[in-house]
């Protein structure tokens, strides 16, 4: 740091090295995967049921296609997910931790996405089966708005409006 005519430079951020910050984010990261992993493996484990429950064989073609859809999403979702986990595992003491952050975060990422089409496709199918109106793609598509503006749009406007450049 260097002084100026108004004193002493004030540092922005943290003064951590590569190391610290990457076990910092691989913290951070790791809590925010434990809530989503919750959500998706509840709501696959309850996707996995439906198959097995006697109505399942009167839905129509067209929601048994969305079913299998879901579940198939449901399972990507839970892998990418899980990603992070593993792959902490595996390189875990390999001195890769910086760049383990940075794939464990993308896979969290399209874990997030692919969660977002997981949940879509479930309350599609709900409430398919619940009502045949046809306000029913107008209402998913006003929750998928609502994913969308609360995972990112809120988060990327506040990264934009608020980084310093």
């Amino acid at each position: 740091m260097t002084d100026t005519d108004e004193g002493p430079a004030r540092r922005r951020g943290r003064n951590e090295t590569e190391e610290e910050r990457a076990d910092r984010m691989w913290t951070e990261l790791i809590q925010e995967v434990r809530v989503a992993q919750m959500g998706v493996q509840i709501l696959f484990g309850f996707l996995l049921t439906v198959v097995f429950q006697p109505k399942y064989d009167d839905l129509s073609d067209t929601d048994q296609m969305i079913y299998l859809i879901t579940v198939v999403l449901g399972a990507v979702t839970t892998g990418a997910l899980i990603g992070p986990v593993s792959l902490h595992r595996l390189v875990s003491g390999r001195r890769v931790k910086p760049q383990a952050v940075r794939w464990a975060s993308r896979l969290t990422l399209l874990g997030l996405v692919l969660l977002l089409a997981t949940t879509a496709c479930s309350l599609l199918l709900i409430l398919r089966v619940a009502t045949h109106d046809g306000f029913v793609p107008y209402l998913v598509a006003g929750v998928v708005f609502w994913y969308l503006l609360c995972w990112f749009g809120i988060p990327m406007w506040t990264r934009h409006r608020h980084t310093s450049r």
